[in-house]
């Protein structure tokens, strides 16, 4: 009895985690193999609400991948992920990424060009750098869709 008490506790415990992972947005991220800072912009991701699936890919196959999905060339980054009909290209933050899954821009996606330190899964030690998230339009024009400050 005491035994199936606790379990029925440890289920009600649990249930509050099992519908937020039930919930959660699903997000495939294109990568290359053991890149640290994408492993880690994934897990931003999960603390935020999505559930990623990560795919490794050659350099020159991701190359492809960001070129047939629209990435703008100075816009690239380290890690390309598809999400709902739209293209995330970088450190984007999964705060922008909801609020582009909100807004349903005609776009092609959000980028954060290079690897901007304090970004999500670049955030190492104190030191942050400025840094904008583009939203990148169907023509391939872009605009500044958030701005983060350095220190």
């Amino acid at each position: 009895m005491r035994k199936l008490l606790t379990a029925v506790t440890t289920a009600i415990a649990l249930l509050p985690a099992a519908e937020v992972l039930a919930k959660a947005t699903p997000i495939d991220v294109r990568k290359t193999n053991g890149c640290g800072c994408c492993i880690a912009w994934m897990e931003h991701l999960k603390e935020n609400g999505f559930a990623p699936t990560g795919q490794d890919m050659f350099g020159g196959a991701l190359v492809r991948f960001k070129l047939d999905n629209a990435v703008p060339q100075p816009l690239v980054s380290c890690h390309t992920a598809l999400v709902d009909g739209y293209v995330i290209e970088g450190h984007v933050p999964g705060s922008d990424i909801r609020r582009l899954l909100e807004e349903r821009p005609e776009a092609v996606g959000l980028a954060v060009p290079e690897m901007p330190l304090g970004s999500p899964g670049m955030d190492f030690g104190q030191r942050r750098e400025a840094y904008d998230v583009f939203l990148i339009r169907d023509d391939g024009s872009t605009e500044v869709f958030a701005s983060y400050n350095g220190n």
